[in-house]
């Protein structure tokens, strides 16, 4: 593949890069674009704030720091951090587990919940963004794209 003519931007040689390499720097320079996109989109929190909400609600029962920060896949302390900062906003509470009185578990609020209809349309918006991200890649592809991702998630968490 001609990476210098697919990526179209003129002072940059790619040279002979080996795919794999391509690969990570397009999806780190995606991320970027990705969240300076998102962080425009909200005026109240950024998308790191936003995507921590999205994975909260993902699970059944309030997720712990270390519940959450697994499936953000970022570390404890950046992930307290966030947290910290939508508990300021009001968007979620702690409160500690029943069962085992050492742990905290992470809950939305109404206010979250307030904010999430307000700017997100019952999904209409992210459904659009998506969909606008998305245009022109068959299912096919989305699913290879997919497939490939959750291979090299396993393989990195073998080094």
């Amino acid at each position: 593949m001609n990476y210098n003519e697919a990526m179209n931007i003129n002072g940059i040689e790619f040279g002979d890069m080996p795919p794999q390499a391509f690969l990570l720097g397009l999806l780190s320079a995606f991320d970027n674009r990705y969240q300076a996109a998102a962080d425009a989109f909200f005026k109240e929190i950024t998308w790191k704030q936003f995507f921590a909400i999205i994975c909260i609600r993902l699970f059944k029962e309030a997720p712990t720091l270390n519940e959450l920060s697994d499936v953000m896949g970022s570390s404890h302390q950046n992930v307290k951090q966030i947290l910290i900062k939508l508990e300021k906003k009001g968007f979620i509470t702690t409160f500690t587990d029943e069962k085992d009185k050492r742990k905290q578990r992470i809950m939305i609020t109404d206010a979250c919940m307030a904010f999430c209809e307000r700017n997100d349309n019952e999904g209409n918006q992210s459904q659009y963004i998506i969909g606008r991200i998305f245009e022109g890649i068959d299912e096919k592809a989305l699913i290879t794209t997919i497939e490939t991702i959750m291979t090299m998630e396993r393989n990195l968490s073998k080094i």
